[in-house]
């Protein structure tokens, strides 16, 4: 997924694995369904109340944004209302943004060593 054009669209949890290359991500599960997984961490998962969806892990406060800035993609419910967790929509053009924001979720649970040999937060 990281280096999708804008236009790309992601259509489906097998979209998100597409091509996801962040050091140590592997694939598992959380909550019996299947995830991606860094440092006994998930960054994102299919666990989401929609199965049109699926769950990403961000910051709060890029959260409000994300919900702010394009809602037709990024959602939440009750539940995830004060989590650092948004749900995401397939079948938007938002590619490129979510490689983003997965990579992002990366870093931030990254050994100050793997900062060091990735570079500044993306």
């Amino acid at each position: 997924m990281v280096g999708r054009t804008a236009t790309d669209v992601v259509r489906d949890w097998a979209a998100v694995v597409a091509g996801l290359a962040l050091p140590g991500v592997e694939l598992g599960s959380s909550y019996g369904q299947p995830a991606l997984r860094f440092r006994k961490g998930t960054l994102a998962g299919t666990t989401a109340p929609d199965p049109g969806s699926f769950v990403l892990h961000v910051s709060l406060a890029e959260k409000e944004v994300l919900l702010e800035t394009d809602p037709a993609t990024f959602w939440q419910t009750d539940h995830y209302r004060d989590w650092p967790a948004i749900l995401v929509r397939y079948g938007t053009d938002a590619g490129n943004r979510i490689a983003l924001l997965l990579e992002r979720a990366w870093w931030d649970r990254a050994t100050v060593r793997q900062r060091r040999d990735r570079g500044e937060r993306p």
